[in-house]
């Protein structure tokens, strides 16, 4: 199939790489059906991007590229809704706020995508978690 997007060009996809997200995303509630792919600009990046509006593209990052001991739990009705039944089943990936300037990129720890890679489901989960923020900068000041 064939997705002409807005900003990332056309892009190709089968039927096994729609992720169903049954609640949506908070701020696109009413758009279910997304797909990954590698931000040709950056490989660090990637873009979810909805195949039921091209102008929807949201740019994500793994947790672990931004902090290293980065875990949570997930509750068993959770696991259970996703149909987890194993760690390797579980993608992990963080929104971007983009911005001009560099260090005032931020990535949100606090409400990561968690993605079952195997049947193809994805939600985002609010972590009760006080160690994480929702707008963690990306890039740290080197002194």
């Amino acid at each position: 199939m064939e997705l002409k997007t807005k900003y990332h060009g056309t892009r190709y996809y089968e039927e096994k790489d729609i992720i169903t997200f049954k609640r949506g995303i908070p701020g696109f509630e009413h758009l279910k059906k997304f797909i990954i792919f590698i931000a040709e600009e950056n490989k660090l990046f990637y873009i979810l991007h909805s195949i039921e509006d091209m102008s929807v593209g949201i740019v994500l990052v793994s947790p672990f590229n931004v902090v290293k001991d980065y875990e949570f739990k997930l509750n068993d009705s959770k696991l259970e809704e996703l149909n987890i039944k194993s760690h390797e089943d579980v993608l992990v990936l963080n929104t971007v706020t983009l911005n001009s300037k560099l260090e005032n990129i931020t990535v949100n720890l606090k409400a990561p995508l968690v993605i079952n890679i195997n049947r193809k489901l994805g939600e985002q989960i609010i972590l009760d978690n006080i160690v994480y923020s929702i707008k963690h900068p990306l890039f740290r000041e080197v002194i």
